[in-house]
């Protein structure tokens, strides 16, 4: 009798089990004081939103775990980081960080925390279902890729605190008749330039230049660590501080598998409009790593000076070396240069060609 209650619980145990649902589906719109939840189990409607503080949902979340063999959810990118999301995968949970999108995809002009959860489950669903448009994923960085990344990013954060403050001031002289431009805050400039200017107004320039000398300190430092870190051999005019940059932007060469992928994170590829049989050529897309595109640019105005025998510079001669080239013909050029040299960086880092094939002179030894 005992053995048959014994083989009896077993059977409702496993058919318990196999009741159990496959997938819980979790679309998350995280905020700094609220998580909002929409919960989908299985190809189910979408359950009413939770909403929850961080430390509540960290609890309900380890509640939802045992309900489902499989626990996916997702959120958008943001301020927030990726912190949420390496705590979701340890716990076991399949999270992705995703692409913010506009999710009134109806138009409907209503849109708030609850709606916005709601359709990040259902594009989930549709991802984890085999659809793998549904959602545009975000490469998380490891830690030690981000932090990286996060030094490189702080030293542009304090350039361009420099050129506000600085900015500040020559819009303060301007006020008062006095026209001057960059690096009037200079020790050397500024000790000629206060002697024409009225007390008052000295006093409040100081107030300027205390805090730029700051951070031109601080911007110096951050700048010497970064063009340190740099190897020694690289091409010619790629100096330390680009070449930091754009490694820590792109943190891993080897996730990229083809060209394609390469020249579509920079941003940096035409656009196109067409339908039936009109086509327009469009500008560059843009999409991608804004601050990779910009070193990049940068670099390709610098290969046209010091890697003049490159082949990727011989291509575009016709362009640079034609008088009467319009300044868009060379801005195209440039843009083109950039694309390429992003490719040329990646075939080159990934060990996929040498620098020699591309007709580099580079500069320093092997480490």
């Amino acid at each position: 009798m005992n053995q048959q209650k014994l083989n009896s619980s077993e059977v409702r145990s496993e058919q318990a089990a196999s009741k159990k649902p496959q997938t819980l589906k979790l679309g998350l719109d995280v905020h700094a004081d609220t998580i909002v939840v929409v919960r989908l189990l299985e190809h189910s409607a979408p359950q009413p939103a939770q909403k929850f503080t961080p430390v509540k949902f960290r609890e309900w979340i380890k509640t939802q775990l045992p309900l489902a063999t499989a626990v996916h959810s997702c959120y958008e990118a943001g301020p927030f980081g990726y912190g949420l999301h390496r705590e979701l995968v340890a716990l076991g949970v399949h999270n992705l960080v995703v692409q913010p999108v506009c999710l009134d995809e109806q138009h409907k002009g209503v849109n708030h925390d609850q709606s916005d959860a709601k359709q990040l489950a259902l594009r989930l669903d549709r991802y984890v279902a085999g659809n793998s448009h549904a959602l545009a994923t975000v490469r998380v960085p490891t830690p030690e890729e981000e932090q990286k990344r996060i030094e490189s990013r702080q030293r542009e954060q304090l350039k361009r605190e420099v050129q506000r403050v600085a900015a500040q001031g020559r819009s303060l002289l301007l006020t008062q008749g006095q026209r001057e431009k960059k690096g009037w805050w200079a020790e050397r400039r500024w000790t000629k330039l206060k002697l024409k200017l009225p007390a008052w107004l000295v006093e409040r320039l100081e107030c300027f230049r205390r805090v730029l000398t700051t951070l031109t300190t601080e911007l110096a430092a951050a700048t010497t660590v970064l063009e340190q870190a740099a190897p020694a051999r690289r091409p010619k005019g790629l100096g330390g501080l680009s070449y930091e940059v754009v490694e820590r932007e792109i943190g891993d060469w080897q996730r990229f598998t083809n060209r394609r992928q390469v020249g579509s994170y920079t941003g940096l590829c035409g656009g196109v409009s067409a339908s039936g049989k009109r086509t327009h050529l469009l500008p560059i897309t843009k999409h991608g790593n804004v601050r990779l595109r910009t070193a990049l640019v940068e670099l390709a105005w610098r290969l046209v000076v010091w890697q003049r025998d490159c082949a990727l510079v011989k291509k575009w001669g016709h362009v640079f070396g034609n008088p009467k080239a319009t300044k868009a013909a060379k801005k195209k050029a440039i843009v083109a240069m950039a694309r390429q040299m992003a490719v040329d960086l990646w075939r080159w880092r990934t060990g996929r060609a040498p620098a020699e094939t591309f007709g580099w002179t580079m500069v320093g030894t092997e480490a």
